[in-house]
């Protein structure tokens, strides 16, 4: 195999994750010749094993900054690159006074823009749930929702339409200023942008150990059923109010974590975040627990999917539930909501490590590539 340098890039992107995608885009946008490095034939990670929820409004801090950015390219991926996206903002069921707590004091923080609240009828009416068992609920209009299977491949191949080129079945050994050591030989590129999510730690070790990044696993479901009507958006429940930064910032998210912790100690040992996506057959997303380490067992424990199919037939008043797939997702997860760091000059590293990268990975991938050119260029959607 030849180890002369393959023609040089303005920009290599390690990795084609969304956020790794996100970078192609966004340097692609920018009139620079981008190069994807890829160790698979596809991708296969965190980007791909989600809910396909894009949840904006949840969001808080740095995390809402890069989620709205992120809600404009998605918008204008639908049309440029026929990404499946819905516009069904998402579905808050409360089931409990102290939850419904929770949606008024955001909606009072918020407005009606972001948060309309539903009374008990109302919520009833527009959710499949068991019925009579909300006492109110919210709808978030700014909400979107893909299909992350559908989405991540139409990404790659609208880039690859546009002129990006991607290298994969290519293992990347060393990246340092100016050039990226691959199995087929170095690459030469004036940035290199590092998006492998959980992965940072077998390419930067140290950064990994410095900041405190490990693997959080979870296990989700794709199940068929019959909903009493259908679930026309993603539907977060009482356990995703205490783990979204908008909704746990409130006063009111205190006082009901406690109580779920108190009610229902198993399900918090499992980190649950009972929510809900319906995928446009008909089938059901269900999810999901979380467990994490420096590496994370591959065994699942059938203990965690029973659990996960025992709080679905009682939110929604099922008896039947069929199972399609199962599977285990692997995310980066550290202290703080992101990993953004220039390691060495021109060499950028990216994640998203708390789990909302499909939310917040186009605009976090925006930031970094944007931070290489002087303020002042503005990239414009579309652009070859």
């Amino acid at each position: 195999m030849s180890t002369s340098p393959m023609s040089g890039f303005d920009v290599a992107v390690v990795g084609s994750g969304i956020i790794g995608l996100g970078a192609a885009l966004a340097a692609h946008r920018r009139g620079q010749r981008v190069v994807v490095i890829e160790r698979g034939s596809e991708a296969a990670g965190a980007s791909v094993r989600n809910f396909g929820h894009l949840c904006f409004t949840p969001q808080a801090g740095l995390a809402r900054e890069f989620a709205l950015a992120s809600r404009e390219l998605w918008l204008g991926l639908a049309s440029d690159a026929g990404v499946w996206i819905r516009e069904s903002g998402t579905l808050v069921a409360a089931r409990r006074e102290d939850e419904l707590a929770v949606l008024q004091e955001l909606a009072a923080a918020r407005g009606g823009a972001e948060v309309e609240l539903l009374s008990a009828a109302e919520a009833n009416e527009r959710m499949p749930l068991a019925p009579g068992s909300a006492v109110g609920g919210a709808f978030l209009p700014q909400d979107l929702q893909a299909n992350p299977r559908q989405a991540i491949g139409a990404l790659a191949a609208y880039l690859e339409r546009e002129g990006v080129e991607f290298r994969r079945r290519t293992a990347v050994g060393a990246v340092r200023p100016g050039r990226v050591e691959t199995s087929r030989g170095p690459i030469d590129a004036g940035r290199v942008v590092v998006a492998v999510n959980h992965d940072i730690d077998l390419l930067y070790p140290e950064v990994a150990e410095r900041v405190g990044i490990v693997r959080c696993a979870l296990d989700m479901l794709r199940v068929s059923t019959e909903l009493r009507i259908p679930l026309v958006a993603p539907l977060l429940t009482g356990w995703s109010l205490v783990r979204y930064g908008a909704f746990s910032a409130t006063p009111a998210a205190v006082a009901l974590r406690e109580r779920l912790h108190a009610e229902s100690p198993a399900l918090a040992a499992l980190d649950l975040n009972q929510m809900y996506t319906q995928l446009p057959d008909g089938s059901l997303i269900v999810g999901d627990t979380h467990v994490r380490g420096v590496s994370v067992a591959p065994f699942q424990a059938e203990s965690a999917f029973e659990s996960l199919l025992e709080v679905t037939r009682e939110l929604f008043g099922l008896e039947h539930l069929r199972v399609i797939e199962r599977w285990q997702g692997v995310y980066a997860s550290g202290p703080n909501d992101f990993l953004i760091e220039e390691v060495e000059p021109g060499v950028h590293l990216a994640s998203a490590t708390t789990g909302i990268g499909m939310t917040t990975g186009l605009g976090l991938a925006d930031h970094v590539v944007g931070a290489f050119e002087p303020a002042t260029t503005t990239p414009q959607r579309g652009a070859s």
